[in-house]
């Protein structure tokens, strides 16, 4: 998920140096929502653990 959000951001970043504005705030959009999951994702996975399953 951050990998994603890493890679829009870049995509945002060459998008802006080359003057479309349009596609970079899209792409900071989607990087800022994939970056927020992904950290929500990582903090449940982090509170909730790793629990085995019944026997």
């Amino acid at each position: 998920m951050l990998g994603l959000a890493l890679t829009f951001l870049i995509v945002a970043l060459v998008a802006g140096v080359l003057g479309l504005t349009g596609i970079a705030g899209v792409a900071v959009n989607i990087a800022w929502i994939l970056f927020v999951v992904g950290l929500v994702l990582a903090v449940v996975t982090f509170l909730l653990g790793h629990r085995r399953p019944p026997l």
